[in-house]
């Protein structure tokens, strides 16, 4: 009876096989390792957008996370109320703390101001005759962009003289600059910049 050898496949042929199952594989885990990549990509946006609160019963409670553009605009018209409430609600008690706080607000061009009006005498007249200068009311019209953050307001102020109250309107004008949040004398993280009082009138019972 003869022999029967089997033939051994040709080398070539088992390569080309071996290279075609590890490029089957690398396929696979690439395909794999990109769809993982793409759900966690999905579940940490989903995340950062929103966050949850804990109910009285332990019941999860999602709650949507307000954009940044919102976050900023309350930013914004809360430092320009406190900056003008700080800048023009002053008395003699109090006028030296309230204008250090509204100077931390602002870069030189708030300064620029402040210096110039202590150079005409506006705080040597309120010590000198006590006078009491109160914000009655702040409003302001914000423009947020790419370009810039830019603010229009407008302070209606009373200084009381003992015997008399006159009421004032202010215009005021600038931008917004972000920056790092100062505890406790910036916390907004926003800085006023190109600064300046446009227009001040005395209000009349003609133009209330």
């Amino acid at each position: 009876m003869k022999n029967r050898m089997t033939p051994y496949k040709d080398i070539y042929t088992v390569l080309n096989t071996n290279r075609f199952i590890v490029l089957a594989v690398v396929a696979i885990s690439l395909l794999t390792s990109s769809i993982s990549l793409i759900m966690v990509y999905r579940f940490n946006t989903k995340m950062l957008n929103s966050t949850f609160a804990v109910n009285t019963d332990g019941s999860i409670i999602p709650l949507k996370l307000v954009s940044q553009k919102e976050n900023m605009e309350v930013e914004a018209f809360s430092h320009l109320d406190l900056f003008h409430h700080y800048f023009y609600g002053i008395d003699e008690s109090n006028y030296e703390r309230n204008l250090e706080k509204a100077l931390w607000l602002g870069d030189s061009t708030v300064d620029n101001v402040y210096r110039q009006k202590k150079a005409d005498g506006v705080y040597n007249r309120l010590l000198q005759y006590s006078l009491v200068q109160k914000v009655l009311s702040v409003n302001t019209e914000l423009t947020l962009s790419d370009k810039g953050n830019t603010f229009r307001t407008e302070t209606v102020f009373e200084i009381n003289r003992g015997s008399v109250i006159d009421r004032y309107r202010l215009l005021t004008t600038g931008d917004l600059l972000v920056v790092d949040r100062n505890f406790p004398n910036n916390t907004h993280g926003l800085l006023i910049t190109n600064f300046f009082e446009n227009s001040l009138k005395k209000i009349t019972n003609e133009n209330r």
